[in-house]
């Protein structure tokens, strides 16, 4: 039997790894960096936007969505580099995919704040 962490001591190293996740995101991925430093912009004019709290809300949930789906899609093609250099359909397709769902939530952002902000 393993000897798993639980209560407190669980969930202190589950952020350890999340932090240690989004510090190996951001060293290894240019797409994370600049959608990091584009929350640094877009949330803080989020909040200081003269809207309702539910579309300031929803601002920053979209922002937050990007950067879930980056690392996400960061994750898909680490495992996939890992399995080998050798091109293999399946390898494109998974790589391909992670891409497309990194460019719609980029699009559900850029929807969301032109229909806000028009």
């Amino acid at each position: 039997m393993k000897n798993e962490a639980i209560g407190l001591e669980r969930i202190f190293n589950a952020f350890k790894f999340s932090i240690k996740g989004l510090k190996t995101c951001y060293q290894s991925e240019a797409a994370f960096r600049q959608e990091v430093w584009l929350a640094i912009i877009l949330v803080p004019l989020a909040l200081i936007l003269d809207i309702s709290s539910l579309e300031k809300f929803a601002l920053i949930v979209v922002v937050f969505l990007v950067l879930i789906v980056e690392v996400l899609n960061s994750a898909i093609e680490s495992v996939v580099d890992r399995i080998g250099d050798e091109y293999h359909v399946l390898s494109g397709a998974a790589k391909d995919m992670g891409s497309a769902a990194v460019w719609l939530s980029l699009m559900l952002l850029i929807i969301t704040w032109l229909i806000i902000l028009i």
